[in-house]
């Protein structure tokens, strides 16, 4: 076998004769010899291959089902094939909002006998973002920023058909939406892929309408998994990617090599506003359990009910269970009848993997659990009194309470305008509410509304009003009629509980 030095002397001979060829015969040429280049400088000094690391002595290395470009060819290779496949299902989504102008002549009669009754002609606001076609019934994903608040929503396709498009499922704390569009013949679709199969370093394509400019795909590779406190929602497991992701961009595809959605394009790091190369975007495993509710008829995601809650292993709670690193996720409390109750996990424990799969924080516990279906049956690795055990847990709904129906406030209050409904295990799930306690939670503010003047947001608690302990819907309805001018409540927002009064 030819040594090293010997190698590079043939190699920069071929160069020297090869680059004689003319002709289509030099583009062919050129071909064979970089293989034979290829070949030549493949191997070690003493032409043997040498196996990777871990490799055993005498035993053939598999063929990696990754690589760098190696040759011209590879260096020619496009990814117009794929962007063909790819674009026809990814939409532009055009988000209407009229909010109400009040005249500042409102209240005064004689200027409201001349001027009418104090409205305005609003002003119509509009927003554009991207979707994509997952189901070719019409089903679209996009995020729930992009269609917040919309009175109107148009679904516009690559190829220039345009559809009016109704909500079937919002979800705020996902930032994930699902529209509904319809024609005669099915639509484009992108396949949903699975997100956990790819690795940092996987090439993938951003598609969307960036500023508004058009459809347009960028490139880049995965640069971390597993991304969390980003600060864009309270959704804490993104895909992070270098492939320039701008304002526009929101709701679009991020796809992989096979075409499939690995993601939905949501959020950038940027300081400018434009892309500095640090995009996020929530993986398709969560998409498609969204997805699935929608089409089960639901027009907001329920999710699996566990009946614990956890915190964060921080690098002291580590040092003190003799970790090697802080990972996983500390069990804090765990509800009496709940599943995890019932598997025997208890305050203390840690998750440190769920069917097999590393948990790297709490949030991406909190994430895989909502991929699962309710009735799937989990197993949780975890760590209890210093040992590690396997504990399997049949995730179930969370329990509803005594009313689950949701009242919109009306009348003449601070209240009026707001859909509350009693704050149940499974409202709080739904909501991502941490509170467990006595209240009642606003599901829904209108913006227009006294309450939406006042500031109250959803996911407000309500747990008195003028002394009195709200609890139901019904009481904060009755509470709301009251004929006075001072109003005292407490209320719980973000885990703070505040004390206010004012005057309506």
């Amino acid at each position: 076998m030819p040594t090293a030095r010997l190698k590079f002397m043939i190699a920069v001979l071929l160069l020297t004769f090869g680059a004689g060829i003319a002709g289509v015969g030099a583009a062919e040429n050129g071909n064979v010899l970089g293989d034979i280049m290829n070949e030549l400088l493949r191997g070690s000094d003493d032409g043997a291959a040498t196996p990777p690391s871990g490799a055993q002595d005498g035993a053939t290395a598999p063929e990696p089902a990754r690589r760098v470009p190696f040759g011209r060819e590879d260096m020619q290779l496009s990814f117009a094939p794929l962007v063909r496949k790819t674009t026809p299902a990814v939409v532009n989504v055009y988000a209407t909002k009229k909010p109400k102008a009040v005249s500042p002549f409102a209240g005064d009669p004689f200027f409201e006998e001349f001027f009418g009754g104090g409205q305005m002609t609003p002003r119509v606001q509009q927003s554009l973002g991207s979707g994509v076609i997952v189901d070719a019934s019409g089903l679209v994903v996009t995020n729930y920023h992009v269609i917040a608040n919309a009175d109107e929503l148009k679904v516009a396709l690559a190829d220039g058909r345009e559809f009016q498009s109704k909500v079937l499922l919002k979800d705020e704390a996902l930032d994930l939406a699902v529209l509904k569009i319809d024609a005669a013949q099915p639509f484009p679709t992108v396949p949903i892929g699975d997100s956990d199969a790819i690795e940092i370093g996987d090439l993938v394509l951003a598609i969307g309408n960036p500023f508004g400019v058009g459809q347009t795909t960028t490139s880049g590779i995965v640069s971390a998994l597993a991304r969390s406190h980003i600060g864009v929602s309270d959704f804490g497991f993104f895909i992070q990617t270098d492939a320039a992701i701008n304002p526009g961009n929101s709701g679009g595809a991020l796809v992989d090599m096979g075409g499939r959605l690995v993601g939905i394009n949501t959020a950038i790091y940027s300081r400018s506003g434009g892309s500095i190369g640090i995009g996020f975007a929530i993986p398709s495993n969560m998409v498609r359990a969204v997805v699935a509710s929608a089409k089960a008829g639901k027009d907001y995601f329920e999710r699996p009910y566990l009946g614990a809650t956890f915190d964060a292993v921080t690098a002291q709670i580590a040092e003190a269970l003799g970790m090697t690193q802080p990972s996983g996720a500390i069990v804090s409390s765990v509800e009496e009848g709940g599943p995890a109750k019932a598997a025997g996990l208890k305050p203390g424990d840690i998750v440190l993997t769920m069917n097999g799969v590393p948990i790297e924080h709490v949030d991406a516990l909190g994430y895989r659990l909502a991929t699962q279906a309710v009735g799937a049956t989990i197993k949780l690795g975890v760590l209890s009194g210093g040992e590690q055990r396997e504990v399997a847990v049949t995730l179930g709904l969370a329990p509803a309470g005594q009313s689950s129906a949701e009242i919109t406030i009306d009348g003449d209050s601070p209240f009026a305008g707001a859909t509350v409904a009693e704050l149940s295990p499974r409202l709080a799930e739904r909501l991502n509410i941490r509170s467990q306690g006595k209240g009642v939670a606003m599901t829904d503010v209108e913006r227009n509304s006294p309450a939406g003047q006042f500031g109250f947001q959803p996911r407000d608690v309500i747990r008195e009003v003028n002394g009195e302990v709200v609890d139901t819907p019904e009481k904060l309805k009755e509470a709301a009629s009251q004929n006075t001018r001072w109003w005292r409540f407490t209320m719980e927002r973000d885990g703070r509980v505040m004390k206010q009064m004012l005057r309506y």
